[in-house]
């Protein structure tokens, strides 16, 4: 019997939950689908065949719908996900790219007053549309999530705080360890700024700043860090700026609260040690190279997850942290044997 091809989909969803965010970013999105081999088929019923579902979540300054776009001398992950199917190194499963793009690059898959309330997005409106339209398995242990850099990051933070939607992760070279993650480009802030005018007119020009150079990612970047990790509703912006701006100094208290946000320290929060130890199966690899050395922060959570007795499979690999898409059919593969 031909199976029908495998195909991507892009419902459009009109959010609830981000009208109005503070940016004034689109609160209507398409969530990018791929539907493997066979999904079309007509069986009903009973006999009707269900899949596992992955949750793929970009890094900064890309996007769900990006990861469809022709990359040199490598795949897009429709062919990415044709290719590992047919050669059986996975089965057959529901992958959704979600648009979780802001003004400032990303939303680092959290809630936050300054960008939105992406989490909500994400585990409100996005996973039940999901399992309504589509023939996923509609439970935690079929449904995993998974990410590189900031997609890392997001991933093992909604494995943290969703276990009972997310039974397993994969995290590469995710954002962990804020002291190599973060402290670099907060010491840049100040230089940063007064090259682009302050905070408010960096902000304002974001869109129509040419060209945008290697300062204009690594203060975006900041700016998404301070806006997802800075909350304070007294702020006109939503979030406090992390240094001073009158010596470009770190703002220790500012710097306190987003601490809190640091995988690296909240697994030492029982709450959510006690979260991960639910997971059945969690993957961890960073590039032994890697160019922001998010390496260290995964070497770090590999020997916290040891001393709490939580199991996982920790993998370092020959490359930096650009350009490291194929390292997802490892993540694939991983995920397909937890959830299948």
């Amino acid at each position: 019997m031909t199976l029908s091809a495998s195909r991507i989909e892009q419902p459009v969803l009109a959010s609830r939950i981000l009208a109005g965010n503070r940016l004034g970013d689109p609160h209507v999105r398409p969530v990018t689908v791929y539907l493997p081999p066979g999904h079309d088929d007509t069986l009903n019923g009973p006999t009707m065949t269900r899949y596992p579902t992955v949750y793929l979540l970009s890094s900064h300054g890309n996007t769900g719908p990006g990861l469809l776009n022709w990359r040199a001398w490598d795949m897009t992950i429709k062919q990415q996900l044709d290719d590992l199917i047919a050669r059986e190194v996975i089965g057959p499963m529901i992958v959704v790219l979600p648009d979780m793009w802001t003004r400032f690059g990303g939303s680092q898959y959290i809630n936050s007053l300054g960008m939105g309330r992406y989490e909500d997005y994400l585990i409100d409106e996005i996973v039940p549309v999901i399992d309504r339209d589509y023939r996923t398995i509609p439970d935690r242990d079929h449904r995993g999530i998974m990410g590189r850099s900031s997609g890392g990051y997001g991933a093992i933070i909604q494995a943290m705080h969703h276990p009972e939607t997310f039974g397993a992760f994969a995290c590469q070279s995710g954002d962990l360890y804020w002291e190599y993650t973060c402290l670099p480009g907060l010491s840049r802030m100040h230089q940063h700024l007064a090259k682009f005018g302050d905070l408010d007119t960096f902000i304002a020009d974001i869109p129509d700043i040419r060209p945008k150079t290697g300062a204009f990612w690594d203060l975006i970047m900041t700016v998404c860090f301070a806006a997802a990790f800075g909350d304070n509703p007294d702020e006109p912006r939503g979030f406090d700026l992390p240094i001073a701006p009158a010596t470009g100094a770190l703002n220790l208290a500012v710097w306190e609260r987003w601490l809190t946000h640091d995988p690296i320290r909240k697994i030492d929060e029982p709450r959510y040690a006690e979260a991960l130890a639910q997971m059945n199966g969690i993957f961890i690899d960073a590039g032994r190279f890697d160019e922001y050395q998010l390496q260290v922060g995964a070497r770090v959570l590999s020997r916290k997850l040891d001393a709490l007795g939580i199991p996982h499979v920790y993998e370092e690999y020959p490359d930096g942290h650009r350009n490291t898409h194929y390292r997802y059919a490892d993540s694939l593969a991983y995920l397909d044997g937890v959830l299948r």
